[in-house]
């Protein structure tokens, strides 16, 4: 009798099970103009992840630079564990997917999300915390004199009032972008590391490490390893440019890659795109590479359609959901190509917006 390989499904948080972005929600309401602010260092993190690849930066520090603007507004820990328990919104589906996904394989969500808005979420969902990696916060910890409280808020001022700029497409260096926006780059820079790094609360900007780019490759790599498990039999779902380096480390030996709703970055990096209002069809993917393998998921996302679907043995109760909410059309399933991409990274971006809103969607 030949065993079955054991197969571990793996997937980031928001986008792919929830509708947030917890800490742009955050900073817009507990920051005046906080929406303008955390969307302004969105945009830097790409600029300095993707673009210059500043020494020691990655993708998702956004996460890590909002934080002196936060507690110079006053927010706690606590304020953050409140506000994040009574402001989750799913992915329709979302928690069923998750509860079908582990009735037939180990699932790990590895997430750049501060633990505070995981610990709502694992609460809302049922999904166990210990198999959630997620950027560990205590913003208590951190001392804010008067002075500096005041000096961050007219930083906030001035950076609002800063344009929020697009990053031009196929720009490689900074020297690629427009003159005005190299200046608000460089303006950004004088911001986070002279004037805030020599600040007390600058400590935060040395010690918070959130979970993005390599280090979610290296949760994926440490998931395997206690699972004792080749990276060929993980399959990782993801949608930004915090997934980046997991989708390349799984497909680059051999796993499976999923972009849902994902934007240009994911569509980038990923084997196959899902398009889907709800969670269903990432459960159906992850039950057909649990059961069959890559190269029968890859087969049967060739031939995407209700009756490929039909014909395969799944898990029944996943199945029954899936065809209830998809009766006449299956949401839209697609490998990616060369010669689709960039159709993909439009088509994918705008379902995105549309599906988390056009402020969220149009972020990293």
């Amino acid at each position: 009798m030949t065993t079955q390989p054991q197969r571990v499904f793996i997937t980031d948080c928001e986008g792919p099970i929830s509708k947030n972005d917890n800490a742009f929600e955050l900073s817009s309401h507990f920051i005046p103009d906080g929406q303008r602010l955390f969307t302004l260092i969105s945009r830097y993190d790409d600029v300095q992840a993707d673009i210059v690849k500043r020494p020691g930066y990655k993708a998702g520090d956004t996460l890590k630079l909002i934080l002196p603007f936060l507690k110079a507004y006053d927010v706690t820990d606590d304020a953050m564990k409140q506000y994040s328990s009574q402001h989750i919104i799913l992915v329709p589906q979302a928690k069923e997917t998750l509860e079908f996904i582990r009735k037939f394989m180990p699932a790990y969500v590895i997430s750049t999300s501060y633990q505070q808005y995981m610990h709502a979420l694992c609460t809302a969902t049922g999904f166990p915390f210990e198999n959630v990696h997620a950027t560990q916060l205590d913003l208590d910890k951190y001392e804010m004199s008067q002075d500096e409280k005041i000096k961050i808020r007219q930083l906030k001022e001035e950076m609002t009032k800063l344009p929020v700029f697009d990053i031009p497409k196929d720009s490689k260096s900074l020297n690629d972008l427009p003159e005005k926006l190299q200046q608000t780059v460089q303006r950004l820079d004088e911001i986070f590391w002279k004037e805030i790094s020599s600040m007390e609360i600058g400590r935060a900007l040395k010690e918070v490490n959130p979970i993005g780019g390599p280090e979610k490759a290296a949760a994926i790599a440490d998931v395997a390893n206690r699972l004792n498990t080749p990276l060929q039999n993980v399959m990782y779902v993801g949608d930004s440019i915090t997934d980046v380096e997991a989708l390349r480390l799984v497909r680059n030996n051999g796993g499976f890659t999923l972009s849902f709703n994902g934007n240009n970055y994911a569509i980038r990096e990923a084997e196959a795109a899902a398009l889907s209002e709800n969670a269903v069809v990432t459960a159906v993917l992850a039950n057909f590479f649990q059961r069959f393998g890559k190269a029968q998921t890859i087969t049967l996302i060739r031939d995407w359609k209700l009756s490929a679907v039909e014909k395969y043995s799944l898990y029944q109760p996943l199945k029954q959901s899936f065809f209830s909410l998809h009766r006449n059309k299956p949401p839209r399933v697609e490998l990616i190509t060369a010669q689709n991409m960039d159709k993909l990274m439009l088509e994918s971006t705008e379902f995105r917006k549309k599906i988390r809103g056009q402020s969220i969607g149009q972020l990293g």
